[in-house]
């Protein structure tokens, strides 16, 4: 079975950072390039960032570039999203996806 397990969401001020970590079984992680997505209540799913299989190549939306960096440990089967400089347009529930594959998500809520 398949499971992907978000942790390390939170509550933050703007301009703070928090680290996202999704813990990974079920399939052989490091074969796969993998996703982080988010979602505001409310609005459809928005791609935040991707990585390929071995971590070589990243990829980010335009609005999180420069403040969000991706990365995987394949060793832990675990990936990671670094979020700084934390914007009030930031809230939402980010899920780390394998394909059209999510996990429960984890709350992201950035405010003073």
């Amino acid at each position: 079975e398949v499971q992907l397990v978000e942790s390390g969401g939170g509550l933050v001020q703007p301009g703070g950072s928090l680290r996202l970590s999704c813990a990974a079984s079920g399939f052989t992680f490091d074969d796969y390039s993998m996703n982080w997505v988010r979602q505001v209540p409310g609005k459809g799913l928005e791609w935040v960032s991707g990585i390929s299989w071995n971590g070589g190549s990243t990829y980010y939306a335009e609005s999180m570039k420069g403040r969000f960096t991706i990365s995987r440990d394949n060793a832990k089967n675990t990936l990671y999203l670094q979020m700084n400089s934390l914007k009030s347009e930031d809230t939402a529930v980010y899920y780390c996806a394998w394909g059209a594959t999510r996990g429960q998500g984890t709350q992201v809520t950035v405010s003073s």
